[in-house]
């Protein structure tokens, strides 16, 4: 029987149909802007987010480093999520390669920033302090259940940061799940950020790659800072097919993860020993915790592993799942039986 996979949606695998658009790939050296796929899969994505250009990279932590040296000098202050992508989960690129000064703000349990937190982090112009030049904000959110921001809430941000001067920077990893759950056009959720990175290897099934979106003048910038990290690749069309197909054909069945992950955590909720807010599931992404005393979140995880279940420890007694392509609801029906036989007999 195979593995039920709930860890992350960096596990989906490509299909039949992928394959062979891969295998078909149009190929040239990117590296002199001359490979077609990769071009062609630029094109899209700038038409996609309502930017000027696109620039293919390898990963979203790249992606979002890119996008980071592009805005700033050494020594800037960037603000940022304390549960954000870019501050937990990045090895601390922004300062140990770019020389940033990361200054975290509280994330609400929704991955919203309050407005007047940003405002009252904003350093004077002084030789004393850096300079404030960057707001990263993150849709979906991957530490806060999965959530979307909203487009009202975008669009106070975007008129904050114009009128207290700093550039904004989404890693909109998963842009598209928010978009869905927002029932709006990815664009119109980008529309006032400088720069956007999204992933192509999540939801959307690509086994590689990310894009980094904005402006003809900040993909140039972008384009050297990819250089910078190594990231140039040569005839990269081959991984860039998978990405077209999945920007043409997997967008609109992101809904079907958001139908599984609701359907999980309602199972979980009828689950004695587990707890979980099941109306703050609106995407891909779900967290509960164990209550019971009598059963660790590791023990949890270990023993629903040894049963074909697979999912995470966030912290403590915390745990994380995720729905992605691949999974059926048989699948999720499987992990909420095997948690119910693990809570009742442990």
């Amino acid at each position: 029987m195979k593995s039920v996979e709930l860890r992350s949606d960096t596990f989906t695998m490509p299909g039949e149909a992928m394959r062979e658009s891969i295998a078909r790939a149009e190929v040239g050296d990117d590296v002199f802007g001359e490979d077609p796929s990769v071009n062609r899969l630029q094109e899209i994505a700038a038409e996609r987010m309502g930017k000027e250009e696109t620039l293919f990279v390898p990963s979203g932590a790249m992606a979002n480093l890119v996008c980071l040296l592009s805005h700033c000098e050494r020594g800037d202050e960037i603000y940022l999520g304390d549960r954000s992508h870019i501050f937990v989960y990045e090895g601390g690129s922004s300062a140990g390669v770019g020389g940033l000064h990361p200054r975290p703000l509280r994330n609400n349990e929704d991955g919203t920033l309050n407005l007047e937190e940003i405002e009252g982090a904003v350093r004077p112009d002084n030789i004393h302090f850096p300079r404030s030049r960057l707001l990263c904000l993150e849709n979906t959110h991957n530490g806060c259940w999965g959530s979307p921001l909203s487009l009202e809430y975008m669009e106070s941000v975007w008129a904050l940061a114009g009128r207290i001067g700093l550039s904004i920077h989404l890693d909109g990893a998963r842009i598209f799940n928010a978009a869905l759950a927002e029932r709006v056009e990815p664009k119109e959720l980008t529309r006032g950020c400088h720069s956007v990175s999204f992933c192509l290897s999540k939801g959307l099934g690509a086994p590689v790659g990310s894009l980094v979106c904005g402006s003809r003048e900040f993909i140039q910038r972008a384009r050297r800072m990819r250089k910078l990290l190594g990231g140039g690749m040569r005839q990269a069309g081959i991984i860039a097919a998978g990405g077209i197909y999945a920007l043409e054909n997997m967008v609109e069945r992101l809904v079907e993860d958001h139908d599984m992950a609701r359907r999980l955590a309602e199972g979980i909720d009828g689950i004695e020993g587990l707890e979980i807010q099941v109306e703050r599931v609106r995407t891909n992404i779900l967290f509960f915790e164990i209550v019971a005393e009598h059963l660790t979140a590791a023990q949890l995880v270990e023993r629903a592993a040894g049963k074909g279940v697979r999912f995470l420890v966030d912290q403590g007694r915390r745990m994380r799942m995720v729905t992605h392509h691949g999974l059926m609801m048989e699948d999720i029906d499987r992990a909420v039986q095997v948690l119910q036989g693990l809570m009742a007999t442990s």
